[in-house]
């Protein structure tokens, strides 16, 4: 009866060393149940001072946009537009929105600088959170369908 005993608890004790090794969820692993969205209040919480730090003086302090965001610059390029839910923003993949914040806008496009030596990939994650907590839910439930069609490359 012991040895049966050592076997099941020696069974146990492999199946959490093996729980513990496996990969962090996905996104969409995370969702929450209620809402669908994917980040936590505690990112929209880390969110917020880095997106008022690093991205407030140029999208505004409540993701409104640049003033005239539709209009484009004399030489072409685009003014910073919300990141609130009311512009394009929404038609990006969550992989695509953490691409241009780190590596920037095309220069042609756009003024945005690159993020990736000034902040982290969970920075970077925590600022999607902050500016995705202000979309509306209809604006947010397009965007997961929209996320799910454009996977990563």
């Amino acid at each position: 009866m012991a040895a049966a005993h050592l076997a099941i608890a020696a069974i146990v004790i492999a199946g959490l060393l093996v729980a513990g090794c496996t990969e962090p969820p996905r996104e969409a692993e995370r969702r929450d149940a209620e809402t669908g969205r994917w980040y936590t209040v505690e990112q929209v919480m880390q969110g917020a001072p880095l997106y008022v730090a690093y991205c407030a003086s140029c999208h505004g302090g409540q993701a409104e946009g640049a003033e005239e965001w539709r209009r484009r610059l004399p030489d072409g390029r685009w003014r910073p537009p919300p990141l609130n839910g009311t512009a394009h923003t929404w038609h990006h993949p969550l992989w695509q929105l953490r691409q241009q914040i780190r590596e920037g806008s095309d220069p042609e496009h756009g003024d945005m600088p690159p993020f990736a030596d000034i902040l982290s990939a969970a920075e970077i994650d925590a600022v999607i959170a902050w500016f995705q907590s202000h979309w509306p839910d209809r604006i947010y439930a397009a965007w997961l369908d929209y996320d799910a069609n454009f996977p990563a490359p």
